[in-house]
Parts: structure tokens; C-alpha cells; sequence
């Protein structure tokens, strides 16, 4: 945890108290005394400090601190992800990694080849969701939440969903190996947001990417060699963020500079 994150409603004049796993962390991890300073941030806000002003070793823990925050999170995503419903337990790292990386939007759709029962997984609660991505941003240094949706068809997805939100973004990529030209040959540097359709575990089938070409989607490959669907996501996220800073554009989730207060 290199940053603690607090809900708006948790600061009142400029000053929060903190119990659970966030005060645990400050005593057992941080070690932190009365006086010591920490990382503070509000989700969705400002990125600042917090000075400890009291701290109750004995569980249950607590921590009081006065908040001091004025630097601007990390700028907005470029980058957002179409992902056909993986494996829970893939899906939990994968929603973990994409907050560390940087995304705007996570799509999470149907295809052929996703089981059933992982739509009744309990990684989709909407609370189980946030707490890996807040586990992300912790270890980022981030506070700008990833919005996550729920589509359990991909048809009406496709046909009735995805022609609204295709006037949100410049380029649209669909992860599938095979014919497909490299990703290199196919995204040139420019600005703009992107958006990136990665299939399931046994990849799309032809009427999936075929719909999604003719959605405007561009079908892109990593090359030969198959790779499981964390490493694809991963992966196609640095390439295209690289592509995009070749460009001038601000690398996904870059860092304004902080002025020298502290």
C-alpha cells in the first residue's frame, strides 16, 4: 500500500479518522508514530499528506490524521478495455494490474467460449470488484477509480451499445492472434483515446470478430506465439501506451510534477 485512499465523506475539516486494514497498515506496516507524515489521497481527487496527529496501537486500531492535499492525481486514461469474462481468479489479478497500469473503462462481456458460471463468481459484487481495484490504485499511487460495467450478451453489446460509445474514442483494436497484422504495423503514433476488445481464454470466434469489425474494430496480434489472456492484456496495454508517448501524448496515468512543498 504506497498510498491511503479515503472516500469524500470520510474527511470532515480537513481531517479523517482511520480504523480496519488502513489504521493496521500505518501501525504494523508503516511502523508510523504521531508526527510522522503519509500519503493521502481521495478517490477521484487530490493526492497529498497526512500528518498523524493521534494513533491507538491496540486493536481495534485507529490513526487520526490532518490532511494536507493539493497535487492532482495522475492524468485520465487513455486507454480502455473491452474483456470477455476470464476465469475469477484471472480476473482478479487482471482487475488489480489494469487499475496499477492506468484505464478508464473496463467492459466485461460475454463470448462463445466463456463459461457460464463465471457470471456467478463473486469477484463481479460490485464491492468485491472495488476492493482489487482500490488494491491497484494503492500500489500505483493513483486515485482515479476504473469504471467497470456488466454485459452478459455480446450481441446486444455489439449491436446496441457499442455504436454509442464508439464516438468516445479515436482507435479501436481487437486483440486476435493468427492472420491479424502485428500490433506494430497497425497502431501509429497519435493522439486520441483508444479502445482495446481482448477475447477469452479460447479467443473470439469468427462471427465475434467479424462483428466486431465491422463495429470499426481493427484486428491486431502479438505475433505467433499464443499468449493466456493477463499476459495479452498487459502486454497490448505497455505497447500502446508507448506508441502513445512516441506521440507526445502524456504516458497512460503520468504523473503531473509536484511543486516543491513537500
Amino acid at each position: 500500500m504506497n498510498i491511503i485512499l479515503l472516500d469524500p465523506g470520510e474527511v470532515i475539516d480537513q481531517s479523517v479518522l482511520l480504523g480496519g486494514r488502513r489504521a493496521d497498515h500505518i501501525v504494523k506496516i508503516l511502523r508510523a508514530q504521531p508526527g510522522d507524515i503519509v500519503k493521502i489521497g481521495i478517490l477521484n481527487g487530490k493526492i497529498g499528506y497526512g500528518t498523524i496527529k493521534e494513533l491507538n496501537r491496540t486493536p481495534p486500531r485507529s490513526v487520526r490524521l490532518q490532511l494536507d492535499l493539493r497535487h492532482d492525481p495522475p492524468g485520465k486514461p487513455r486507454i480502455d478495455l473491452i474483456l470477455a469474462l476470464p476465469r475469477p481468479i484471472m480476473l482478479k489479478r487482471i482487475v488489480h494490474q489494469l487499475a496499477s497500469l492506468g484505464i478508464g473503462r473496463l467492459y466485461l462481456i460475454n463470448a462463445a467460449k466463456v463459461e457460464k458460471s463465471f457470471w456467478e463468481a463473486s469477484i463481479l459484487d460490485q464491492d468485491n470488484l472495488r476492493q482489487h481495484l482500490l488494491a491497484g490504485l494503492e500500489q500505483a499511487v493513483d486515485t482515479r477509480l476504473p469504471e467497470v460495467s456488466l454485459h452478459r450478451g455480446f450481441r446486444p453489446f455489439v449491436e446496441n451499445l457499442l455504436p454509442q460509445l464508439a464516438a468516445r474514442y479515436d482507435r479501436m483494436l481487437v486483440a486476435h492472434p493468427g492472420d491479424a497484422d502485428h500490433l506494430r504495423s497497425v497502431f501509429h503514433p497519435g493522439p486520441g483515446n483508444v479502445l482495446l476488445a481482448v477475447g477469452p481464454e479460447g479467443g473470439w470466434n469468427d462471427f465475434e470478430v467479424r462483428s466486431l469489425a465491422e463495429a470499426g474494430f481493427t484486428p491486431v496480434s502479438l505475433g505467433a506465439r499464443i499468449l493466456r489472456v493477463e499476459t495479452a492484456v498487459i502486454v497490448l496495454h505497455a505497447m500502446i501506451s508507448l506508441v502513445q508517448e512516441a506521440a507526445g501524448e502524456p504516458p497512460t496515468g503520468c504523473r503531473p510534477a509536484e511543486s516543491n512543498g513537500r
